[in-house]
């Protein structure tokens, strides 16, 4: 299944942890592949590829594939990456470990996900260092307060096999929230965490946190997709010095994303996919995304964005996309 179609037994699984239930409204990008005859030119693009789109990398060329946005401490992090949620087990561990081997540098994961032993193993089996990969892991509500916090970092780098983390967020604003922030401070000044950050705050919530702290949020990692632009909260968090971080940067496949006219237009004048035309819109807004595939071709797909440029007219043409709301109120 593709990325954009989640499986509905791990989704509901993880929906059951989260308390949240989720409407399955979204279309996969392999089922809309497979039945509009509008895509046929992608499919065949998907499906034959070029060697160099979807052979991996050399050596020494790995590194400069994805670019990098510097944050407010002056660390250099991926624009794009791979999420992992739903990913867990062999197929997470075959996942990341192709990812890496494309070129991917950043795994995004989450207490909540499940996902971090496959992470960890799924880096040591891609035999680069670790030291090459950026790695994100977040806090989840059960581990919010500042004892409870430092638990909860632990176990997160214990499932990955690893002693630091280069990104840590809180998942959500909830519970003790400047307990635990003062526990992340501490624990990034001890160099256990690279940078600090959150996770759907509102610009009330992050401005109260900023006033509150002593080492500034480097990211804040939204919803933001076509479909809910967040323009006012790029410029807002651009102002404040924190990095805009896009979760579902396809909006799940929900509002037909994968079969929108206007994205589907750009697409076939650069000889891209729907897909391939978010991410670049996300790239050219200096927004870092993270999208999920358990597909290895969509995988290698998503990576394929540095190639093309969307010119002015293509920007405004998605503009209007813009539905000011989210495309999951089930997770609000």
């Amino acid at each position: 299944m593709a990325h954009a179609g989640r499986g509905l037994g791990t989704i509901l699984e993880i929906s059951t942890n989260m308390k949240k239930e989720r409407n399955s409204n979204g279309m996969s990008r392999r089922h809309f592949l497979q039945t509009s005859a509008g895509c046929a030119a992608s499919a065949m693009f998907i499906g034959l590829g070029s060697a160099q789109s979807f052979a991996a990398p050399n050596a020494g060329t790995q590194k400069k594939l994805v670019p990098h946005v510097t944050l407010n401490n002056g660390l250099q992090m991926p624009l794009l990456g791979l999420g992992t949620m739903t990913l867990k087990d062999d197929l997470g561990i075959r996942c990341v470990a192709d990812a890496i081997a494309l070129g991917y540098r950043l795994i995004d994961t989450a207490m909540i996900y499940s996902s971090e032993p496959a992470v960890g193993t799924g880096i040591k089996q891609s035999g680069v260092k670790r030291e090459e990969i950026f790695i994100t892991s977040k806090l989840w509500k059960k581990d919010m307060g500042y004892e409870q916090a430092k638990k909860g970092f632990q176990t997160s780098i214990d499932k990955l096999g690893t002693d630091y983390l280069d990104l840590y967020l809180i998942h959500r604003p909830a519970g003790d929230i400047k307990g635990s922030w003062k526990a992340m401070e501490e624990l990034y000044h001890q160099g256990k965490i690279k940078a600090i950050g959150v996770s759907n705050f509102d610009s009330a919530q992050l401005a109260d946190l900023i006033a509150n702290s002593d080492v500034k949020p480097a990211i804040n990692q939204i919803e933001t997709h076509a479909f809910f632009q967040e323009g006012k909260a790029l410029e807002s968090l651009k102002q404040q010095g924190v990095q805009m971080h896009a979760w579902s940067p396809f909006a799940g496949g929900r509002h037909g994303l994968f079969t929108n006219a206007t994205l589907a237009t750009i697409g076939k004048k650069y000889n891209k996919t729907v897909a391939q035309v978010c991410l670049r819109w996300h790239f050219q807004r200096g927004i870092i995304a993270i999208p999920r595939s358990s597909q290895k071709a969509h995988i290698a797909e998503n990576i394929n964005i540095f190639d093309f440029s969307l010119d002015d007219s293509d920007m405004a043409a998605i503009a209007p996309l813009d539905l000011n709301t989210t495309q999951f109120p089930e997770w609000s």
